[in-house]
């Protein structure tokens, strides 16, 4: 009787403790860290042995600022990681100038370095410079331009000067450029939307709007974004290059277009300057079409046509 109920007090024992296990085992998986969210990119071990390595370093701490390859980094194509074509918690690699997706121990980034020795890495969405597999943040002012050519930014003061001081560049390779008069590269069949935009530049009122993304900060659309991008690159006077690619701006007019304007066929000028002309003002306006917007101020106009009186004949 006693040895029955030891046997009963045990399984009891086991009974009671299989559920607690359970349940454990459900909370450790429920929070398992996603290897591309910055907040919950490391589990708790790595955590606590990279404690020391995860604060602030300045340039001179770190021995990997001297790897930046910047003739290697071209930011005008789109910002997807180059294994899982994401284009979510992206890190560009300043070494080769490949995007790649996190920078926890799982991720592609930190594979990457691993791979191939290449340490720094700059997130596309703030411009800070990480060093993998380390997993500190790099804070150096040697890092400016790179983010200045990744998200070029001008005041109103900066804007008003375009016209009155023209200015050369010169590119990492020597080339010389005047800002806001450089070429658009032709990916395959684009041409017919590279001049277009070029025509576009022209007019300063338009110029001086989209220069400014706080004059559409509200605007949720893709394609007044691009196109604000690719303006503020083509006039970027610190470009590392002497051309610009329209490659993401192509890609919100195809999808805005609905496939209608490709980068691989031929379209007409004429056809495309109508299309995204009333599609800039119909995206800034909310819809309304008959509101007013930079492009109708500088694009639409009343059209007269005198006749010489009891002939009908237009003069």
């Amino acid at each position: 009787m006693k040895r029955a109920r030891e046997e009963d007090t045990e399984n009891s024992a086991e009974e009671a403790v299989e559920p607690e296990v359970g349940a454990l085992k459900a909370e450790e998986t429920a929070a398992a860290p996603d290897p591309y969210d910055d907040e919950d990119e490391e589990d708790e071990r790595f955590k606590r042995e990279r404690a020391d390595s995860k604060r602030l370093r300045k340039g001179a701490d770190c021995p990997y600022v001297d790897t930046v390859a910047r003739p290697m980094l071209d930011f005008d194509f789109e910002k997807c990681c180059s294994v899982s074509l994401s284009p979510i918690n992206v890190y560009a690699c300043l070494v080769c100038g490949k995007y790649f997706q996190g920078r926890g121990p799982k991720s592609h980034a930190y594979t990457h370095s691993l791979e191939f020795n290449h340490h720094m890495y700059m997130k596309v969405e703030t411009g800070k410079v990480y060093c993998l597999p380390e997993g500190y943040e790099v804070d150096d002012r040697s890092f400016d331009d790179i983010r200045f050519v990744l998200n070029p930014r001008f005041s109103a003061a900066d804007v008003s000067e375009f016209d009155k001081t023209p200015t050369w560049s010169r590119s990492l390779e020597g080339v010389e450029f005047m800002p806001g008069f450089v070429g658009l590269n032709n990916m395959r069949a684009n041409d017919y939307a590279n001049v277009i935009i070029q025509t576009l530049m022209r007019i300063t009122p338009i110029r001086d709007f989209f220069l400014l993304p706080e004059n559409y900060s509200k605007c949720k659309s893709l394609l007044v974004h691009r196109f604000g991008e690719l303006m503020r690159k083509m006039w970027n006077p610190r470009n590392f290059k002497g051309q610009v690619s329209p490659h993401e701006f192509m890609q919100a007019v195809m999808q805005s277009s609905k496939k209608r304007f490709l980068i691989d066929k031929q379209g007409e000028p004429v056809e495309f300057f109508s299309w995204l002309a009333n599609t800039l003002h119909y995206d800034l306006t909310g819809g309304k079409v008959k509101k007013r917007s930079v492009i109708t101020d500088c694009l639409q106009g009343q059209l007269q046509m005198p006749t010489e009186a009891g002939t009908g004949c237009e003069l």
